[in-house]
């Protein structure tokens, strides 16, 4: 219990940037037409932080079931690398939580506190510290939204000054744990997938050209390092 509970305090960097968030998603969702029960709905099965907003616009636009899905598919297929990286680093002496479990929490922003802090855990304490890091952030999520919808209806639009600011958060946090992971380490993969994702903008949606971005660069990365590993022996 105590790994876990040192999991729970360590979300609270990632909390600070989900609460905001989530409080505009509840208020973007109500003024969008939706209802808060289904807001809240959403975050609570859904959780999967920037395509909870695309999920609304496509869905009030008019746009398909199945082409409202196949885009928040594509927005976080990066998902699919996470596991794999974590998993070795997830090897635990103690109990074994079932898969399904550790993956449902695995956002962006605890994969990247994750991949920073797994190594300073004891083997036997990381899936126990883990499952507390994910679920600090889910209920912060969750609380966010519910500020949002339990408080939308007073606070009506927000100034614009503040909208801008929330829109700042996220970027800002993922910032930040990007350097807590150490950019030296992965500039070239950083570089490539920004480079990738400049060039397909120009051709694509944004939320089209960052997930192949995103692919592009990691594909790269692992070839460019599987040669680097071979060169080596």
């Amino acid at each position: 219990m105590k790994a876990f509970f040192q999991g729970l305090a360590d979300s609270a960097s990632i909390g600070v940037g989900y609460l905001p968030i989530a409080f505009s998603f509840g208020l973007t969702a109500l003024q969008a037409g939706l209802s808060p029960a289904s807001t809240l709905l959403i975050s609570v099965t859904v959780f999967a932080g920037a395509s909870q907003f695309v999920l609304i616009t496509l869905l009030t636009s008019g746009a398909g079931l199945i082409g409202t899905l196949g885009t928040v598919l594509l927005m976080n297929a990066r998902h699919l690398f996470y596991g794999p990286a974590l998993m070795p680093r997830l090897a635990s002496e103690g109990r074994q939580l079932p898969s399904p479990l550790l993956a449902f929490g695995l956002t962006d922003e605890v994969f990247a506190a994750a991949s920073s802090r797994l190594e300073r855990i004891a083997p036997s304490s990381r899936h126990a510290w883990y499952l507390g890091l994910q679920t600090g952030a889910y209920l912060t999520w969750v609380l966010g939204t519910l500020l949002g919808v339990t408080l939308g209806k007073h606070v009506g639009t927000l100034p614009g000054v503040i909208e801008d600011t929330l829109s700042f958060v996220l970027p800002a946090l993922f910032f930040a744990l990007l350097l807590e992971i150490g950019v030296k380490a992965w500039a070239g993969t950083i570089l490539i997938t920004a480079l990738a994702t400049a060039l397909l903008m120009m051709v694509l949606p944004s939320h089209h050209a960052l997930a192949l971005g995103l692919l592009t660069g990691a594909a790269l990365s692992a070839k460019r390092r599987r040669t680097c590993s071979q060169a080596s022996t």
